[in-house]
């Protein structure tokens, strides 16, 4: 099993993987395969792409960005790409036109605010967040079409390709690695056997697809994104958009701390570097999927806190990138990154767990260690569902990216004072997520249905146009 640290930490905009950067995404894609199809085929004077979203990205899109994120792509932008860019006056501006060019000959009609259908139907049996594009002619009929999942954490896949799924999950088709571990088991096995930490195996496997200056240069990237989003999230202050009128907190509480150092704790620390990256995701602004953007807050908390607190070095943030790498790879594998499919405990859940792996690595855990720290986080999530109120990141999500983060570092802890000997293993724990959201209830699973959602009774928008 491979799953690259590059693709599971991923440089973006909020505020949601799932909902915003993996429908950017397959826009994209449909965009580009519109451009091959035209250009081999003779066309009628008149086309037309619609996009129907279907299952969670129906019920949650307007406050997760989606139909933001379907126009973003179609006019060729990515999330990466989007990253240092006022997406929302460039949002304004496409959100009004009517049709956008292929070539100097070709152009497609397109209305975002009626061709981004919200089909609040049944969803697609294949996976909750579902999305039909079609090239349409000037009497209706179906030119071209694509079915694509958003899978979480930016991730999609079509609908020839979901057959291939693995767990609820796409397995990646890759060749094979010299450590092609797909379970925690296996992870610890290999390391006794090669006489390798988690990181070093980790940095092996990237380093058969890339060079050592690559990685390198990647992982610092990713890092890089990660502290300027945290730091843009300290200094910000005001309300966050979509309707609910939250306050940002970030800011208040880092100046609080920053004054009263001496009665600060951990966990006050730990919560003001975790929300101040989630009140930017919630914003629309940089981010970087880790897992995915509603869990973003976690791992960069736990890192930053460690650099600035604990005098982490460059290469320790390497190695935890890589050990959460690893963590995250088998829980995508084996289970499930979206809280489409398993609520919140895959994605704050995950988050907590490689946070918490690779905190007790840079500690100078062993392999056994850390696969207990992980174990500890994940078991401490189970059964968390994801009720977002009004289908925005913000609340509960905010502030429970603090608790994720807190929850990953008394993770550690505990592993660390021990022998790594513990009676459940993270494999069971993985596999009892994956049970415990197949069988949650969808009221529960991102379509604000139910829970702190189902209380607030509001219908909340984040178009803004």
């Amino acid at each position: 099993m491979f799953i690259s640290v590059l693709d599971l930490f991923k440089i973006g905009i909020g505020p949601s993987s799932s909902h915003t950067m993996g429908p950017m995404v397959a826009a994209k894609d449909f965009r580009d395969r519109i451009k091959a199809f035209v250009t081999n085929y003779p066309m009628s004077s008149y086309l037309q792409v619609r996009c129907t979203l279907k299952g969670s990205l129906a019920f949650t899109g307007k406050g997760h960005a989606t139909d933001r994120a379907v126009t973003l792509g179609m006019n060729e932008y990515t999330p990466q790409g989007l990253a240092p860019l006022d997406v929302n006056e460039l949002f304004h501006r496409l959100w009004q036109q009517t049709s956008f060019a292929i070539n100097d000959t070709i152009v497609i009609h397109f209305t975002p605010p009626q061709d981004i259908i919200f089909d609040k139907g049944d969803p697609l049996p294949q996976h909750p967040n579902g999305m039909i594009f079609q090239l349409l002619d000037g009497t209706g009929k179906t030119l071209l079409t694509e079915t694509y999942f958003s899978i979480g954490g930016g991730f999609i896949t079509t609908l020839a390709e979901i057959g291939q799924l693995v767990a609820p999950i796409k397995m990646e088709a890759t060749r094979s690695c010299e450590f092609p571990f797909d379970s925690a088991d296996q992870m610890m096995k290999m390391s006794a056997d090669s006489g390798l930490s988690i990181a070093a195996m980790k940095r092996r496997n990237e380093q058969e697809r890339m060079s050592e200056t690559a990685l390198n240069e990647g992982l610092d990237a990713i890092w890089n994104a990660m502290r300027i989003c945290l730091e843009r999230g300290l200094l910000a202050e005001g309300r966050l958009p979509g309707g609910l009128n939250i306050k940002r907190r970030a800011h208040t509480l880092y100046r609080q701390l920053q004054e009263n150092p001496q009665k600060a704790n951990l966990n006050d620390w730990l919560c003001a570097y975790a929300m101040a990256v989630n009140e930017e995701n919630a914003a629309g602004h940089l981010v970087v999927t880790a897992p995915t953007n509603g869990a973003a807050g976690v791992i960069p908390a736990v890192i930053y806190h460690a650099v600035k607190h604990e005098g982490a070095t460059l290469e320790q943030i390497r190695d935890f990138l890589l050990v959460a790498g690893a963590i995250g790879g088998l829980i995508k594998h084996n289970s499930s990154i979206s809280g489409a499919e398993v609520g919140c405990q895959g994605e704050v859940g995950s988050a907590s767990a490689m946070a918490a792996a690779g905190l007790c690595a840079i500690k100078g855990g062993t392999t056994a260690q850390i696969e207990n720290a992980a174990e500890i986080a994940l078991e401490h999530h189970l059964g968390m569902t994801c009720d977002p109120v009004g289908g925005l990141v913000q609340v509960p999500c905010i502030e429970r990216n603090g608790f994720g983060a807190i929850k990953a570092y008394t993770a550690a802890s505990l592993a660390i004072r021990g022998d790594g000997q513990h009676f459940m293993p993270l494999d069971k724990c993985i596999l009892a997520m994956k049970q415990t959201g197949m069988e949650m209830s969808v009221k529960y699973k991102e379509t604000s249905l139910g829970g702190l959602a189902s209380l607030h009774g509001l219908p909340v928008s984040i178009t803004e146009c």
